[in-house]
């Protein structure tokens, strides 16, 4: 790789500046990560990141681009208690209202608590020579040129001391969804980002249980998307070996309660009996933790006309999607891979050939996770006509997929960022859905013990 500077700084560390960081030492003589907490001695929630205590899912797609960039990582997780599964195989998917049908495939999934997750990207990053995390530091504000045109480090407080000044050649804001960035900019004289936001008002309650090898058939997770009549979603996954977690909610305040009966009622509400199973059944290892998060937010910086030198944003501080979908980890492996292609070809330019290749990116999971949001009757928002056809024809996707194991894998390649969503719109995907859907019946009963696809 090309060295084009000494210094890179990175504000936050969690997964999208912790992927940042490492994209960024294949250039920088020294990387500085920047984070405002303090990590944990073991792999446990922080409070820097207050949705680890909660089902997270990482898509096939960001495994991969993990592992690319640090061999090996999946062993270790595994190693420490997480396990390898099949995306298609070993997980009972619910969308719609039905099931798809469970078959083999090359999707290759890793379950873990998220802090375990975190904390091996961590400790992997931190072992580079070219990399340092310093905790405890709370960025103020930017540091410019005279002109205010080129970014020239950051004014940063560490613990309660004084305020030092950090330079570097180039500063990258992965400090998520609550970004300073926008501010920033303005305070130089540079337009605000536009900014998308679809209100979905998404809560959801979490607990974990105790794991016994025969809860689910031997399954390591079910995943359901909420759907009419009531909207709700929920998930129970692998986490070790003697644990699960299950994470269940809806949309606009219809959150579940955290309470025993009253939440393993509400489990009881979902299109399927998994998670109730496990909810009234199992030993709970723990309180009820809550969460609430308000809307989808997309910050469109590739539509600016003008963008400081030397200055990037990353991760959830560029987008950030309804988390019930599991984009997010995956999204920013993907922007860490793009971050590395456009720095093998300079530094020239960065900002505008970063954002114009993350928009492109960012493109299928927002579309993915608002087009299916926009689904729910109260969830304001454009609904063009190409929007209604996908949501409807994904809807029919899903009938014939409750038989059709080439279809349930071929939908998962897409939901999982393998494959583009036009792959689901090719001839022969569409005649096996035209199929699935004349040959038996439209309802959306589950399919009868023994169907063959």
């Amino acid at each position: 790789m090309k060295h084009i500077g000494q210094h890179a700084i990175v504000i936050g560390a969690s997964m999208g500046g912790l992927l940042a960081a490492r994209a960024l030492s294949d250039f920088y003589a020294v990387v500085t990560v920047l984070e405002r907490d303090a990590f944990p001695q073991s792999d446990i929630p922080r409070k820097g990141v207050p949705q680890g205590r909660h089902a997270h899912g990482l898509l096939a797609r960001g495994r991969n681009v993990i592992e690319n960039f640090f061999p090996g990582w999946t062993d270790e997780v595994v190693a420490s208690g997480g396990v390898r599964g099949d995306i298609a195989g070993d997980v009972n998917w619910i969308g719609h209202g039905v099931t798809i049908k469970s078959a083999p495939s090359d999707l290759v999934g890793l379950l873990a608590a998220r802090p375990v997750l975190e904390g091996h990207v961590r400790r992997r990053l931190m072992a580079l020579p070219n990399v340092r995390v310093i905790e405890n530091c709370a960025v103020q504000e930017l540091i410019a040129d005279d002109g205010r045109a080129t970014i020239k480090g950051v004014r940063a407080r560490i613990g309660s001391g004084a305020e030092h000044s950090i330079t570097a050649d180039l500063v990258v804001d992965a400090s998520g969804r609550g970004s300073s960035s926008p501010a920033w900019l303005e305070s130089f004289g540079f337009a605000k980002p536009e900014e998308e936001r679809i209100e979905i008002g998404i809560g959801y309650t979490t607990r974990l249980y105790r794991r016994r090898p025969t809860d689910l058939g031997g399954k390591l997770a079910v995943v359901v998307a909420g759907s009419g009549p009531n909207w709700r979603n929920g998930v129970v996954l692998y986490q070790a070996e003697d644990r699960w977690i299950v994470s269940i909610g809806g949309y606009f305040g219809d959150h579940a309660p955290d309470d025993d009966q009253l939440f393993a009622a509400y489990a009881g509400s979902l299109p399927t009996s998994d998670i109730y199973d496990i909810v009234a059944h199992a030993e709970p290892l723990g309180d009820f933790v809550r969460y609430r998060y308000p809307a989808n937010l997309r910050r469109r910086y590739e539509r600016l006309a003008e963008f400081p030198k030397a200055y990037l944003v990353f991760g959830d501080a560029l987008c950030s999607f309804n988390p019930v979908y599991g984009q997010g980890m995956t999204v920013a492996a993907q922007e860490a891979m793009l971050l590395r292609e456009c720095l093998d070809a300079g530094a020239a330019d960065l900002a505008r050939r970063f954002f114009a290749r993350a928009a492109a990116v960012i493109d299928t999971p927002w579309d993915i996770a608002v087009g299916n949001d926009l689904r729910h009757p109260k969830v304001e928002g454009p609904r063009p006509a190409k929007v209604r056809f996908i949501n409807w024809y994904i809807g029919k996707l899903h009938m014939a997929a409750r038989y059709d194991a080439r279809l349930a894998t071929a939908f998962l390649e897409v939901a999982n960022l393998e494959a583009p969503p036009t792959r689901l719109l090719q001839p022969a995907v569409v005649m096996r859905v035209i199929r699935g859907n004349l040959g038996r019946s439209g309802g959306t009963e589950a399919a009868p013990a023994g169907a063959q696809a």
